[in-house]
């Protein structure tokens, strides 16, 4: 029967053409999906290609929220796949290779894409690993990017959806830890090329409170007790030294402390087993 594929794609309406341009990709592959979900996150979807499901949500649920709605239209599939609305596969054999990757190995939970510009230049906070500087070397990994992405239905059944709390910010960690802990492996396959624009992150008052908010998050769901402080002592240590902008420290630390006192959702701390594979593989879970 092969590998049943699921592609999801999350849209606030805002970029209809990159959007339209997307699905067109997914619709030219060599391989096709079983299932195409477009999740209108508080909007209104545009005309959607025939074969492609569109579901509107009332308000926007955050990144979380709307992934998680997407994996509930998606249920009858083995992998589900993860596209930013303003993303595009420029080869046609990304599907074909990640059937081919499931297909081979059983154990193998999550697979990040190459996220590279027009131009195809990576930028390094685009490379899952701490020795960014080579985006074309692939292999096991701790972790794996939001914008492109593919996800075992099993370890989904397994380890369970995306974390709702974290809204936006580091819900990819969250799921790649917990996937981590079951023992799924996490691969990067730079072949599996995202062409999407050149960005940086957007720093306001609400991104560095949602960023600290959900490492505190992370720590108190995830952490063996004894690397709580220091998870975060690092963290708070590299956002002081890295950040400029005063406004931009104080909703850090707003964030912070509001991590501590809302609720996050269930907290599992992994295994020491666990972190000691994250250490072999080059990214301890302290940075």
């Amino acid at each position: 029967m092969g590998v049943k594929l699921g592609v999801a794609v999350l849209t606030m309406g805002t970029r209809p053409k990159e959007l339209a341009e997307l699905l067109a990709s997914v619709g030219m592959q060599t391989v096709k999906a079983a299932k195409v979900v477009v999740v209108g996150n508080g909007c209104v979807l545009p005309e959607l290609p025939a074969g492609v499901e569109g579901v509107e949500l009332a308000d926007n649920l955050g990144v979380t929220g709307g992934r998680n709605v997407a994996l509930e239209h998606l249920r009858d599939v083995d992998v589900v796949i993860d596209l930013d609305d303003d993303g595009l596969l420029v080869a046609d054999d990304v599907l074909a290779r990640i059937a081919d990757l499931y297909e081979a190995d059983p154990g193998l939970g999550i697979v990040g894409f190459r996220i590279a510009d027009e131009t195809g230049v990576t930028q390094r906070r685009h490379v899952p690993r701490l020795r960014a500087g080579d985006p074309m070397r692939g292999g096991e990994v701790t972790g794996f990017l939001g914008g492109g992405h593919a996800l075992s239905s099993k370890m989904l059944e397994q380890v369970g959806g995306w974390p709702d709390a974290f809204f936006f910010a580091h819900e990819e960690t969250d799921m790649a830890w917990r996937a981590l802990d079951a023992e799924w492996r996490v691969l990067y396959v730079p072949e599996l090329l995202l062409q999407h624009p050149r960005t940086s992150p957007t720093r306001h008052s609400f991104f560095y409170r949602v960023n600290a908010r959900n490492r505190v998050y992370l720590a108190r769901r995830h952490l063996p007790a004894l690397l709580v402080p220091v998870y975060l002592s690092v963290w708070m240590a590299l956002t002081v030294a890295r950040t400029r902008d005063s406004a931009g420290l104080k909703a850090w630390f707003a964030g912070f402390a509001e991590g501590w006192r809302t609720p996050c959702g269930r907290r599992k701390p992994m295994r020491w087993r666990t972190v000691w594979s994250m250490t072999k593989l080059g990214r301890p879970p302290i940075i």
